[in-house]
C-alpha cells in the first residue's frame, strides 16, 4: 500500500502532465481562433459554428486549467487530498481517478444536490 506521500506525489506528476496537456491544447485553440471569420457570415455558417465550438472548447479547458493549478498549489502548501468542505482527507482511490478533486465523494454529492435544486451556483476551484 502507497503511503500519504507517495499517492501525493504519484497524483502530483498526473496533474503536471495533465497541465501540459491542457496548455498544448490550449495553445492550438487560440491559434485556431486567431483565423478570421467573416462577420456577415450567416447563422449556420461552418466556419462559425467552428469558431464557437473552439471557444467554448476554450472556455472548458481553461477551468479545468485552473483546477489543475489549484490542485498544485494545494499540494505546495500541504492542503492537497483533504476536503475543502469537511476536512477529512479524500479517498486516494477518488483521487487517482480525479487528481484535481478538492471535495470528498460525500460532500461533493451534497454540493451536486444543492446545485440541482439551484441553492447553490457552480463554483470556481478554490484559489490557494
Amino acid at each position: 500500500m502507497l503511503t500519504r506521500e507517495q499517492i501525493i506525489a504519484r497524483e502530483q506528476q498526473k496533474l503536471l502532465d495533465e497541465r501540459e496537456r491542457l496548455n498544448g491544447a490550449l495553445e492550438r485553440l487560440r491559434e485556431a481562433l486567431k483565423v478570421e471569420v467573416d462577420v456577415d457570415a450567416e447563422e449556420g455558417d461552418p466556419d462559425l459554428v467552428e469558431r464557437e465550438k473552439n471557444m467554448a472548447l476554450v472556455n472548458q479547458l481553461e477551468r479545468k486549467h485552473e483546477a489543475v493549478q489549484a490542485a498544485l498549489r494545494a499540494i505546495e502548501k500541504g492542503k492537497y487530498g483533504i476536503c475543502e468542505r469537511c476536512g477529512q482527507e479524500i479517498n486516494p482511490e477518488r483521487l487517482e481517478v480525479r487528481p484535481d478533486a478538492t471535495l470528498c465523494v460525500r460532500c461533493q454529492m451534497e454540493v451536486e444536490k444543492f446545485i440541482k435544486r439551484g441553492v447553490l451556483p457552480r463554483a470556481q476551484p478554490e484559489r490557494f
